[in-house]
């Protein structure tokens, strides 16, 4: 099965090696790794996506908690999330075929973000199965890809807070009740709020 870790870690020279490390001697390929800040000061949020068993998936967990500098560590692999991932494609493209490649950007929603006598570039975000989706479409036809860039995945529970978060929202609550205003109903801890 797949496992999506979200691990929290300091933000420190070796950190990194020291988790690549973990899963180099459980044996267990990373098929996805994804380093950046995060909303907490003086933390990096790892996000790493496995292949493994239920048993190994907690095995994983709990030696990413062993690890020096890790603060914490979720696995939301069956949890509701919204997972995203960003591609830049480059096209070889003639006067011919440019404006062919335009309109299939635009079928997919993506974005030409650089424009060359002999090339474009195409920006995408969106699940896995829609950056592989245009890109077989590229090489179906006369198209000839150049160059992927392509992020790993990022990802986020739907609707779930940390202990941190409904702190912060208790607060708020608190400061509403004395101002005399309270938040709206549809906001409560946990609830997902639906894109417009």
């Amino acid at each position: 099965m797949t496992h999506t870790f979200i691990a929290y870690v300091e933000d420190m020279p070796g950190v990194l090696t020291r988790v690549a490390s973990l899963f180099r001697r459980l044996n267990i390929n990373i098929h996805s790794l994804t380093v950046g800040h995060s909303e907490r000061p003086g933390l990096s949020r790892i996000t790493i996506v496995c292949e493994a068993s239920a048993e190994a998936g907690h095995r994983i967990r709990a030696s990413l908690y062993k690890l020096e500098n890790v603060v914490d560590v979720d696995d939301i692999a069956q949890a509701p999330s919204v997972t995203r991932e960003l591609a830049l494609i480059k096209v070889a493209a003639t006067p011919k075929n440019r404006s062919q490649i335009f309109e299939l950007a635009e079928v997919f929603r993506a974005r030409i973000v650089d424009l060359a006598p002999e090339s474009l570039m195409i920006e995408m975000t969106g699940v896995e199965s829609k950056i592989e989706g245009l890109i077989q479409v590229l090489n179906e036809g006369e198209d000839r890809i150049l160059e992927i860039c392509r992020s790993g995945k990022m990802t986020m529970r739907r609707g779930h807070h940390t202990s941190r978060v409904l702190r912060a929202m208790g607060a708020a609550a608190e400061d509403n009740a004395e101002s005399g205003t309270e938040p709206p109903e549809n906001l409560e801890a946990g609830a997902a709020v639906e894109p417009q």
